[in-house]
């Protein structure tokens, strides 16, 4: 039979094991899910200028490499044509990479594991 001198010390050790399986299961993740949402910000800040840039580039394109515009008096088209062009790919992306999406991998990923 134990001796009570040893049950405050298994007590102690029980309190410790608890404590450090609780910070195992809830800081670690959530440290590495803040690194995780750090690089996604920052990739999504980089696409996000890089998208702006490409626009810009387009646009200066149309007007400077084409006289059609200029011609016809039809000044307006180019940036009539870059914001159809630009809502074209926020809809495409909206579509192709929503949380739908999201969900229906992870369903198939899923079915293919058997669960």
């Amino acid at each position: 039979m134990a001796s009570t001198d040893s049950l405050p010390s298994e007590a102690r050790e029980l309190v410790d094991l608890v404590v450090g399986y609780a910070k195992q299961e809830t800081v670690d993740p959530i440290k590495r899910l803040g690194k995780t949402v750090a690089f996604g910000v920052a990739g999504a800040a980089l696409v996000g200028i890089g998208g702006v840039f490409m626009s810009m580039a387009a646009l200066r394109a149309m007007e400077d490499q084409t006289d059609f515009f200029f011609e016809h008096n039809l000044t307006w088209l180019p940036y009539f044509i870059l914001t159809i062009l630009l809502f074209a790919a926020a809809g495409i992306s909206w579509v192709g990479l929503g949380p739908a999406q999201a969900d229906k991998d992870r369903v198939d990923k899923g079915k293919k594991e058997g669960k």
